[in-house]
């Protein structure tokens, strides 16, 4: 059995999403179950994986008010660093880094999802925004200025928006 597993409590109710965060779950249970002789590749299939899912979401934050530095996009920028740093450690014979690398993103995973993703795709439908076309359908319902933390666990409690991320939405 694998450490993560797709269930709908990694859903977040945007398909574009939700279906690259299945892939995900998919590539990294790939990594988990690789022997060594194929662990490098399913590795890297993640990590380039997990560029465009990354890339696409800071693209949405960009396009939707969020600043460069907000912690969800530097989250991502992290996370990226470290699976490369992996990559150059297993080209380097240390396949076991890997293993621990999946073991970890396989608990990361689920809380980042949950919280920065979450408090992300609440942003994304309170704007109106399509994944898709990356058109905004509420112009209106964008702050006026930049979101400087991410609208999940790690903002500060002086961030209004943030707050008002977290709120559930009427039906």
């Amino acid at each position: 059995m694998a450490a993560l597993e797709w269930s709908d409590g990694l859903a977040l109710d945007l398909p574009l999403m939700d279906d690259t965060h299945q892939e995900f779950v998919q590539l990294l249970e790939a990594v988990e179950r690789a022997d060594d002789a194929h662990l490098l590749d399913a590795w890297k299939a993640l990590v380039e994986h997990t560029e465009g899912h990354f890339g696409q979401e800071d693209r949405w934050m960009q396009a939707t008010r969020f600043a460069s530095s907000n912690c969800h996009s530097l989250q991502h920028k992290v996370v990226l660093q470290v699976m490369r740093e992996g990559t150059q450690r297993a080209e380097q014979g240390e396949l076991d880094v890997l293993r621990g690398m999946a073991s970890e993103l396989a608990i990361w995973f689920p809380q980042h999802t949950q919280s920065m993703d979450a408090a992300l795709a609440l942003h994304l439908r309170r704007a109106g925004f399509d994944p898709v076309t990356g058109i905004v359908n509420a112009p209106a319902a964008l702050p006026d200025d930049l979101i400087q933390g991410c609208g999940g666990a790690c903002s500060s409690g002086d961030d209004e928006h943030a707050a008002h991320e977290r709120q559930p939405v009427a039906a």
